[in-house]
């Protein structure tokens, strides 16, 4: 038929790119770029962070471990910057990387001056601590002294007591003399002159924070009954003045030690007969060391 219409053809051509024409080297040379950016921020990174922020970094990228963050500021580096104090950094210029560290030589020094001042504040302070014990030690002397100057009953006792420093701390001795005892011979029972003596010691002492040590000692001179000795004896006045003391008002909780020492560390060593050497030793213990200057 002369009016038939002739069919439509249509050709689909599929083009491949290639050669110098294409765009696949361009996402190649891209990802390459991208890469070594990564790479040089990497060395970056590593030489501006110290031991802590590497840490926080490693802990953040592993899948085990949770953040040991206690503070606010949980994030990556735990609130510190990698930045240097100083002026602001230019986000677009080039990463430089600025060292920080002192020589190994001046770190030893710094440490060692630190420790020096260390001790020699730790030094101070003790002998602060010390002269303020001994000032309380002299004022308890003196409050002693004048407690049996003001007692007209105490007339006469004053030879009777020495108080002098020890390296343990504050030592009163209660001394017999020819005319004055203590005690009634050969037993543990205190005269009442001693007695109020002893309570006026409690009274200086009691508001002082130390520990106590009693010690007893007498002569040379022996018993009869070989069952009860200076040994027992020495005790035994100890224990009473301990109990002298305790109805003076003075804490039971101080008392630290009691002793008996019979004759063995006699006062007048050449004339271990002599009734100097019977006596009551309380020593108001030290709380600080004594240093080797007060020892002298």
């Amino acid at each position: 038929m002369a009016d038939e219409v002739a069919p439509i053809i249509v050709k689909k051509v599929k083009k491949v790119a290639g050669g110098h024409h294409g765009g696949a080297w361009k996402v190649a040379y891209a990802d390459f770029v991208t890469a070594m950016m990564a790479f040089f921020l990497l060395l970056w990174l590593l030489n501006v962070t110290d031991s802590a922020q590497k840490q926080g970094i490693s802990d953040y990228f592993s899948p085990t471990a949770a953040s040991k963050s206690e503070s606010g500021s949980g994030g990556i580096l735990g609130g510190t910057s990698m930045q240097t104090e100083g002026a602001m950094t230019s986000n677009t210029g080039v990463p430089s990387v600025v060292s920080s560290i002192s020589p190994p030589e001046e770190g030893k020094k710094d440490d060692a001056e630190e420790d020096g001042a260390s001790e020699i504040d730790e030094a101070e302070f003790l002998a602060r601590l010390a002269a303020i014990e001994e000032a309380a030690f002299e004022s308890a002397k003196d409050q002693i002294k004048q407690a049996i100057a003001a007692d007209p009953e105490l007339a006469g006792l004053a030879d009777n007591i020495i108080i002098d420093m020890t390296p343990e701390g504050l030592r009163i001795q209660i001394v017999d003399q020819y005319d004055e005892s203590m005690f009634k011979s050969g037993s543990a029972t205190i005269t009442h002159r001693v007695k109020r003596l002893i309570g006026k010691i409690a009274k200086a002492i009691e508001n002082l924070p130390n520990g106590l040590s009693i010690s007893g000692h007498t002569d040379s001179s022996g018993f009869a009954n070989a069952r009860y000795s200076n040994w027992e004896l020495s005790s035994d006045r100890a224990n009473a003045s301990r109990r002298a003391l305790m109805e003076a008002g003075l804490d039971p909780e101080r008392i630290q030690r009691i002793s008996g020492k019979a004759d063995v560390d006699p006062m007048i060593e050449d004339d271990p007969s002599n009734p100097g050497n019977r006596r009551i030793s309380i020593i108001l213990l030290r709380e600080t060391p004594v240093l080797p200057s007060k020892l002298k």
